[in-house]
């Protein structure tokens, strides 16, 4: 069994091994493959990912390469973990829109359509060489944000692809410890989008302790890490993704982020990244540091190790994922593409039927589900009217005189990375 990981020159991937090292004895993996189209940093990171399954006594082995078509042929599945344009390209979407007094974020608002636009094409482009080289049947699992959008696409053309995020798993652990249990003792009633969704149950052992978390000390506590006022959590009657922070206080976080520099997430992980290289580049590391920590992406590893087990083994796991919506929630189209719970064997994804999104939410999610069918054209077809209809159908946009201004500053400040909207143009040398 041949498991590959695209973007392994990813400060995450030191997570991701410890997954699938600590796996092997339910899933029989006989070779790791890390791709990356940067050589040094893969060779760094490959190293100190050698050491970790070396500690383990992992009985595969690991193969680097820079080469997609060596990396992913006869895989099982393929994990893609990529950043196109990297944490530079990040900094300019967490810090253009600000420019225009909009939100800056790598996944939501005009910041995510931007990676959006970068990142399908590069992903589709892969996965049709997953779809001539890999294994038939061999499953697409995506970590690449902004992963709804991806994923969207993914399946839009006809891949075996489930998307996956740690919002949800986050969460469950957290609860977990808040209740003194054990994580698989707690199922979420988590539904929406990815980084649009909310819990609206908390059950542990059967029981609701939901409402309990909506009152005193602990609606407190959830209100502070969230970012989001205690009162809307009651009204609410859920716990909000804290994506949604970025929706419900929009404002705020606008006029924080236009305070200055270092007043951006990519700032810190710009940071945190350069340091954590320096440390994986130690041979006698042979662990992930706890600075990785630091890097967000928590519980990374256990997601993405048990969701590939299920695939591969069929365990019938429950996970929260990224799949067509196909009914699941009401007032969405069927090819939208939905974060929910759902038991999964070698067969994909089984949602597990959720209750209907009341008005509130569900009307958000209609106007961000149709902002995503539209970037998805765009980045597919460069198509300029089609890429200001998105933004204007983005809730944190929606103003055509924004649209239009904002657009051509993201496509300018994003020119290499996005040959679709150059056509007719004079290409750089």
């Amino acid at each position: 069994m041949k498991i590959t990981v695209v973007g392994g020159g990813s400060t995450y991937t030191p997570e991701l091994i410890e997954g699938f090292a600590r796996r092997a004895d339910v899933l029989p993996v006989d070779e790791l493959v890390l791709h990356d189209v940067d050589a040094d940093r893969l060779a760094v990171v490959g190293a100190l990912a050698r050491r970790i399954l070396t500690r383990h006594g992992f009985p595969g082995r690991l193969t680097t390469t820079t080469d997609l078509t060596a990396a992913v042929d006869q895989a099982a599945a393929v994990l893609v973990q990529l950043r196109v344009g990297g944490q530079a390209a990040r900094l300019v979407d967490e810090t253009l829109p600000n420019r225009f007094d909009l939100l800056g974020q790598e996944t939501t608002g005009p910041g995510g359509f931007a990676k959006a636009l970068r990142t399908v094409p590069v992903v589709l482009d892969i996965a049709e060489e997953v779809r001539r080289r890999a294994q038939p049947g061999a499953w697409i699992v995506d970590f690449t944000n902004p992963v709804g959008i991806v994923t969207r696409a993914l399946l839009d053309a006809g891949h075996r692809a489930v998307g996956l995020c740690n919002v949800a798993i986050k969460f469950q652990r957290q609860l977990a410890a808040h209740f003194g249990t054990d994580p698989d003792r707690v199922r979420l009633g988590h539904a929406g989008l990815n980084h649009l969704s909310w819990i609206r149950s908390v059950t542990v052992d059967g029981t609701d302790r939901l409402p309990e978390l909506l009152t005193g000390a602990a609606l407190d506590e959830l209100a502070a890490q969230l970012r989001v006022p205690a009162g809307a959590l009651r009204d609410l009657g859920a716990i909000p993704s804290y994506y949604l922070h970025y929706f419900y206080c929009t404002h705020d976080e606008v006029r924080a982020q236009q305070t200055g520099p270092g007043a951006h997430r990519a700032d810190q992980v710009i940071a945190i990244e350069r340091e954590l290289l320096t440390l994986y580049a130690d041979p006698a590391l042979d662990r992930q540091p706890e600075l990785l920590q630091q890097r967000g992406g928590a519980y990374y590893s256990e997601a993405a190790a048990a969701l590939v087990t299920s695939l591969l083994t069929g365990d019938g796991a429950h996970h929260y994922v990224n799949v067509r919506n196909d009914g699941v929630l009401p007032g969405l189209p069927d090819e939208a593409v939905v974060e929910v719970p759902a038991h999964v064997d070698t067969a994909g994804a089984h949602p597990v039927p959720v209750p209907p999104l009341p008005p509130e939410m569900l009307g958000l999610v209609q106007a961000v589900t149709a902002y995503e069918t539209l970037t998805v054209e765009a980045a597919l077809t460069g198509d300029r009217t089609v890429a200001r209809r998105a933004l204007m159908a983005n809730p944190l946009v929606r103003e055509w005189a924004l649209a239009e201004g904002l657009l051509e500053a993201l496509l300018e400040a994003n020119r290499h990375h996005l040959p679709r909207f150059r056509a007719g143009e004079a290409v750089d040398a």
